[in-house]
């Protein structure tokens, strides 16, 4: 389940259109959905930032506190010379790692906001066809960024892009939901927990937002 309380940008929310029909869908196809959804009213899915401020805040909050994250993103982005809520990766390439590192940052998360830097200066990430392109191709762009997982490609998918149809079966968030939801508790594979999203799609991120809100009633924003 990602992490409430990320660093985040001060960017006006995007929300996505299809919410409205996804809850519809669901309510018809899964009871435990009709039963669960209309517990969190009027709370949608939401995004907000541009891509590389996004993928930045993922990898400088790895393994790290929320409050811990905040700190560090804010000195970050004093470091680098920009305003918070959208880095560009033309300053963090000019960076030194010694000087990233006076802002809190590990050498090996240095390397990686380095490298993903990189990937944008250098256009080796196409962020204006991501629209066009299949969420597999998406992810097999962003997972060759060090640093960057298929689980963290899969909350990009979900949270920035607004993708309705990502199961993330690595998301242990996910696997518990599932589990206190549909099987009363009992442990689940991901085998039982895709044939359980089989029943979601074409809108499996929405369900998704709901299982976690049923571990954390308030929203998540990535």
């Amino acid at each position: 389940m990602p992490p409430r309380g990320a660093p985040q940008a001060l960017a006006p929310t995007l929300t996505p259109g299809y919410w409205d029909d996804a809850r519809k869908h669901l309510a018809k196809r899964d009871r435990v959905m009709k039963k669960l959804m209309p517990r969190f009213g009027e709370a949608c899915l939401q995004s907000r930032g541009d891509a590389f401020t996004t993928l930045a805040r993922s990898i400088v909050g790895q393994q790290i506190s929320v409050k811990a994250a905040q700190a560090v993103w804010e000195r970050f982005a004093a470091t680098v010379g920009g305003p918070p809520e959208r880095l560009l990766p033309q300053a963090v390439q000019g960076m030194e790692v010694l000087r990233l590192r006076e802002a809190g940052l590990s050498a090996r998360k240095c390397e990686y906001l380095l490298d993903l830097a990189r990937h944008f200066s250098e256009e080796r990430v196409h962020p204006v066809q991501w629209q066009a392109m299949d969420d597999e191709a998406i992810i097999s762009e962003l997972v060759a960024i060090r640093g960057i997982g298929r689980w963290t490609a899969e909350m990009f998918l979900i949270f920035h892009l607004l993708r309705p149809n990502v199961l993330p079966l690595d998301d242990l968030g996910l696997l518990k939901g599932i589990s206190l939801n549909y099987f009363s508790g009992e442990p689940v594979s991901r085998a039982e927990a895709r044939e359980v999203g089989e029943a979601w799609a074409p809108f499996r991120s929405v369900a998704t937002w709901y299982i976690w809100r049923s571990l954390d009633p308030l929203p998540v924003e990535y």
